[in-house]
């Protein structure tokens, strides 16, 4: 499944879609950064929505996980130092197909038993008006978020544990169940509050110890991004002929990570208070930067510049180009042997940290957006009984995870992903015209000293329903 879903085409659309985005938005990542950064701390939180920031740190949740240390380590391991070039390239595209989905998002969000919801089904379904495509995505959303994904977070977080605390896998899953189940009973508002703490907490203490890391190898940085450059077009004499191996895993560890095409941050984006959708398309934009410019290569650079890594050969023999850790399966254990490599004694300890909360908030995040695609299925009595039933499978798969070999996590959330990858991207390359009208808007808005409004009558956007109703 995942050599079909995962083919050299799909990598080939996946660029695509982004780079068109990207020059139907006159390149935003780039010309409307300071409104990213600036937007990340406005809107209010309210009793049916949170705040701007709130919402950033609900998508960060998803998307910064352990695909920013063992999903980082597992590109270079199978595609080499190039696959991070490709890992940064599909991220800078990949901020323009964020914004254009959160921005969707926003525009046909609905208010539903007192709180906000959207995301792709609501998006398919009342933009382009396609029933039947919108109730397969949310199927097919809800079972990779609650049975296909998890497992990897919790599988990497287990990894950690045990090389770090020699803790057994199924007493780890055992627990990160039992945390799930508390935090997930509290729904979104609770879920929004724990990410809102752990989420930045976690990311600025990992980029503290990666900045020091870079500062006290600060020689091997020009080696290092030479590695990588050369590596990513075949130009390096170890990793030639690697070109293919590095954009395949690059791109596909890229989108696992930032999550940019998959839709999931959509949910997040619809959950935020604004005044004009484009607001919180732009902060989601801005997330892609630090999941995957920021964290992602932080942990890259560690892992090269000290040398802790391998890189298996293209034929899947099992035999290593470079092969630094003899025995090492590919996973948050570079992470933690280059962190040892500066700070003996320190790394398994602190990756492993690192990976639970990273991990463990992105396990809170499929969960919520699991939630809100069977609100979109389901109503009264039964959605209350689906409900009920996600919260006990995700606490089950969250602990088979942990107890699985990694190969197989992987390769499930990988079905998972690109499945929801598919359907998604279709959607919003038909329906990506009321992004653009609202991303007009709001500039124009801007230019005449506003703060923008929303008014999709006034563009010409049909089935805008809360936003018709807000006005009114």
């Amino acid at each position: 499944m995942n050599e079909f879903l995962w083919s050299p085409w799909v990598i080939i659309c996946c660029f695509g879609i982004g780079l068109l985005f990207s020059i139907l938005t006159r390149f935003l990542q780039i010309r409307l950064i300071k409104d990213m950064f600036v937007l990340m701390f406005q809107g209010e939180k309210s009793d049916a929505g949170v705040s701007s920031f709130q919402a950033l740190a609900l998508s960060l949740s998803g998307r910064v996980g352990t695909g920013n240390i063992a999903g980082t380590a597992t590109a270079i391991s199978f595609g080499g130092p190039g696959a991070v070039f490709w890992m940064c390239a599909i991220a800078f595209l990949g901020a323009s197909t964020a914004f254009i989905e959160s921005t969707l998002a926003q525009i046909y969000k609905v208010k539903q038993d007192g709180q906000y919801r959207g995301g792709p089904a609501y998006y398919i379904e009342k933009g382009i008006g396609l029933k039947w495509y919108a109730i397969l995505f949310a199927v097919v959303t809800v079972v990779a978020a609650v049975i296909l994904m998890p497992g990897v977070q919790s599988n990497a977080i287990a990894i950690g544990m045990e090389n770090a605390f020699h803790l057994e896998p199924w007493k780890t899953g055992l627990g990160i169940g039992i945390l799930l189940g508390f935090i997930i009973l509290g729904g979104v508002k609770r879920i929004a509050n724990v990410a809102e703490l752990v989420v930045p907490l976690m990311a600025v203490a990992y980029m503290v110890l990666a900045c020091f890391i870079l500062i006290v190898n600060i020689n091997e940085l020009p080696r290092v991004l030479s590695l990588i450059v050369r590596s990513a077009f075949s130009f390096d004499s170890t990793f030639g002929g690697m070109m293919g191996a590095a954009i395949s895993w690059g791109v596909k560890r890229g989108i696992y990570t930032n999550e940019a095409g998959q839709g999931t941050g959509a949910h997040a984006a619809a959950a935020a208070e604004v005044s004009h959708p484009v607001k919180q398309g732009l902060v989601q934009a801005f997330s892609i930067y630090i999941d995957t410019l920021v964290i992602c290569t932080a942990t890259a650079f560690m892992i090269l510049s000290t040398g802790m890594y391998n890189v298996q050969m293209e034929d899947k023999s099992g035999k290593f180009i470079v092969e630094n850790l003899p025995g090492m399966v590919a996973g948050p254990g570079y992470t933690q042997n280059a962190i040892d490599a500066v700070i003996p004694g320190t790394g398994a300890e602190f990756v492993a940290i690192a990976m639970f909360f990273f991990g463990f908030s992105s396990i809170m995040a499929f969960y919520y957006i699991a939630e809100v695609n069977v609100s979109y299925l389901l109503k009264g009595p039964s959605y209350r009984l689906a409900i009920s039933l996600l919260k006990v499978m995700i606490v089950f798969s969250t602990y088979s995870g942990a107890v699985r070999s990694a190969n197989l996590a992987w390769a499930l959330g990988d079905v998972g992903m690109g499945v929801m990858v598919w359907l998604n991207s279709f959607a919003i390359l038909i329906l990506a015209k009321p992004a653009l009208v609202a991303l007009k808007d709001y500039e124009n808005q801007k230019k005449r000293g506003k703060d923008p409004v929303f008014d999709p009558l006034k563009l010409g956007i049909k089935n805008a329903d809360f936003w018709v109703n807000r006005k009114k």
